[in-house]
């Protein structure tokens, strides 16, 4: 079979693949892999019941079941969903929200794929611009989203300590560049991988850039604020027309329902909709109906305050506590200090094998998760280790699961170090 230039980039190999071939082939065989790859969300029993008692009402509507499944919605999205967002968005926030500045999309993912090739790629004439990262590591799921090659440029991280054993990433404003052939400005806040929050101030910054020199900063917020909120630190929730808000129902619960969120300014919610009216004709209706008495009624803000938060976070707190005790004193080792989301970010400098071998070693005794090096698209390979020191573990299901895979980390990462007595820990 013979494959065009498309064809061949979205058939090869790419971090996000491996990810989700290894979660569906993990569930599909029945093997007792502990699982802690991917970013799947926890059951939390008063959402679930919650949505359980709104799908059964739909369920009871013959006009409501009608609109869920039996009709297209506009490419920009069921319009109530939308009607209903932009009040609770302007009640709370004061943002000056038209439905005209929202759109739906199917999942996060195409979100981002649609909007990192409208703003970066080949705008003709050989011009060629890119999307910057800020802020590495970053998601995964960014890395093969360019129909065109080279889409990234992203910038190494400043590294603070915070702790004995916890450190945080910040922007270099001093390494940071915003070139001619910058197209957009991307951040996720919480990042994933790490759990790192961008701070008010650096949001604040990233945006003076992006505006003085007249591109989009794309905040994907699908961990943050003003919903889901798996927020450990204080984040203010902040929209304007350089900002492209990019939100997520997945993680309150409805990861299948495959429902993203883009607020931004009209011309870009216009161009936006034409994409996906080529792409999908329009956008499902199902997730943007089950939230839509949520956001209505304006429940889904405390949801995600008063449920949604506390749960992630006592979680964290177990897992940071079983690593610690398992890793104990007497070889180096770092978690991103976590601030949100549902990962812990490890980092063991100078392992003596990369993170890549980690995952296979770690695949091999039962417990599924993410090598550091796929974290980083648009950073050269200049020989930074640290991109080869790193692992993304959830902590979202199970918490005895969750013990043991930690355990299971910090026993194969001991026993590494045992193998290679010559080289210092």
């Amino acid at each position: 079979m013979k494959l065009s230039a498309f064809g061949q980039k979205f058939t090869a190999d790419a971090g996000i693949t491996s990810l989700m071939d290894d979660l569906g082939n993990a569930l599909a065989s029945g093997d007792d892999m502990i699982m802690m790859g991917g970013g799947n969300p926890g059951q939390i029993p008063e959402v679930q019941e919650r949505l359980q008692a709104i799908l059964a009402q739909i369920s009871q509507d013959a006009d409501a079941t009608r609109r869920m499944v039996g009709i297209y919605d506009p490419p920009q999205g069921e319009k109530q969903f939308i009607a209903a967002l932009v009040d609770l968005l302007n009640d709370e926030y004061g943002w000056g929200l038209t439905p005209a500045n929202i759109a739906l999309t199917n999942g996060s993912q195409a979100a981002f794929f649609m909007l990192f090739n409208m703003f970066a790629g080949d705008y003709g004439n050989g011009q060629h611009k890119h999307v910057l990262l800020p802020l590495a590591p970053e998601y995964i799921g960014y890395a093969d989203a360019g129909i065109a090659p080279d889409l990234f440029r992203a910038v190494r991280p400043e590294i603070s300590f915070t702790g004995p054993h916890e450190f945080k990433y910040r922007v270099d404003f001093d390494a940071l560049e915003v070139r001619a052939d910058t197209g957009a400005i991307c951040v996720s806040r919480p990042t994933n991988p790490t759990g790192n929050v961008i701070t008010d101030d650096e949001m604040s910054r990233l945006e003076a850039l992006a505006r003085s020199h007249d591109v989009p900063l794309i905040v994907d917020g699908a961990y943050g604020t003003p919903f889901p909120s798996l927020l450990f630190v204080d984040a203010e929730p902040r929209w304007n027309e350089q900002i492209i808000l990019c939100l997520s129902l997945s993680k309150l619960g409805m990861p299948a329902a495959r429902t993203g969120i883009v607020i931004a300014a009209e011309p870009v919610i216009k161009a936006l909709s034409g994409i996906n009216a080529i792409m999908n004709l329009a956008t499902g209706s199902f997730g943007a109906m089950l939230a839509e008495p949520l956001v209505r009624s304006g429940e889904i803000l405390p949801m995600s305050r008063e449920l949604v938060c506390p749960f992630y976070r006592a979680k964290m707190e177990r897992a940071v506590n079983v690593f610690t005790e398992a890793m104990g004193e007497d070889c180096r080792w770092y978690i991103h200090k976590p601030e949100g989301a549902m990962f812990l970010w490890l980092w063991f400098p100078d392992l003596p094998v990369s993170s890549l071998e980690l995952y296979q070693r770690l695949k091999a005794r039962g417990v599924l998760v993410v090598s550091g090096h796929y974290f980083f698209p648009g950073l050269a390979e200049d020989g930074w280790r640290h991109r080869h020191e790193c692992l993304r573990v959830t902590y979202s299901q199970d918490d005895d699961r969750v013990a043991e895979g930690l355990r299971r980390i910090a026993d194969e990462v001991r026993a590494i170090w045992l193998e290679h007595p010559s080289v210092s820990a």
